[in-house]
């Protein structure tokens, strides 16, 4: 794929960076990525990789936009109380950015589907509020050697971590990070956010997003974790758990292959 003169306009000042470049936005425009919950941190991740330039977008929700999303799922408005939020999504979108393909599945991903809404994904974000919709994506991905990126909002705290087991197999996955075992997990319809406190993970995500995709430096296998009350920023390198249900026998399949 090559730019036409039009587009070269128009992500002219993202082309201008050295580390994305022509390559870099050529890139942009071949990926397609899947957004699992359009919610605060989905519906700007959207927003964001359309406006980069990204080739495919499947948006996945069952959900229907409420009165208390709109502080923080800024592209939903009143009147779209009681829609899907994928196709609301989806269709504001098109009508902005006609280089995005965009798909909208108005369902929740489960253990039926998620292989047919994932398989043709090249990225995966995991925008979802729940510790077994985590698991289940972090799953699929790991078995389909799909890339992913996964961040969390709530009260002021919020994580991100990128999973890569094809470049960066000694990081491990979500699954190494948090067991099955641990069933303790918060959302913001119980705990509480702020709106600029998934705009700031919703940015960071969608940075690792388009990082990712051009291959530039995408910290895989890092654990990012922010503290909007005191503004700190912690990293933490990951190291695979060798015992891991989830991803033990892939990573082991992969350095038999190389062998």
């Amino acid at each position: 794929m090559s730019l036409n003169d039009e587009q070269f306009i128009h992500y002219s000042r993202q082309i201008l960076l050295p580390e994305l470049g022509e390559y870099g936005q050529t890139a942009l425009m071949s990926a397609h990525v899947a957004i699992v919950g359009i919610g605060g941190l989905g519906n700007l991740c959207a927003q964001y990789l359309a406006a980069a330039g990204v080739g495919r977008l499947t948006l996945i929700d069952g959900d229907s936009v409420e009165v208390s999303n709109l502080p923080r799922q800024l592209i939903f408005a009143a009147r779209d109380s009681g829609k899907n939020k994928a196709k609301v999504c989806a269709d504001k979108l098109r009508a902005v950015y006609a280089d995005c393909d965009l798909i909208a599945a108005d369902c929740f991903i489960d253990n039926a589907n998620a292989s047919l809404l994932l398989k043709d994904a090249s990225l995966v974000l995991d925008c979802s509020d729940n510790f077994e919709t985590r698991q289940l994506i972090n799953l699929c991905c790991v078995r389909d050697s799909i890339p992913s990126v996964i961040a969390s909002a709530v009260h002021f705290s919020g994580q991100l971590l990128t999973v890569d087991l094809v470049r960066y197999p000694q990081g491990g996955c979500y699954h190494c990070l948090f067991p099955c075992e641990l069933k303790v997990s918060q959302r913001c319809s119980t705990t509480g956010v702020l709106g600029p406190m998934v705009g700031v993970m919703a940015s960071m995500q969608a940075l690792q997003a388009i990082k990712h995709i051009a291959k530039i430096t995408p910290n895989a296998g890092e654990l990012l974790r922010f503290d909007g009350l005191s503004m700190v920023t912690r990293h933490a390198t990951l190291a695979r758990d060798p015992s891991c249900a989830v991803c033990h026998t892939k990573v082991k399949e992969r350095t038999d292959e190389s062998n």
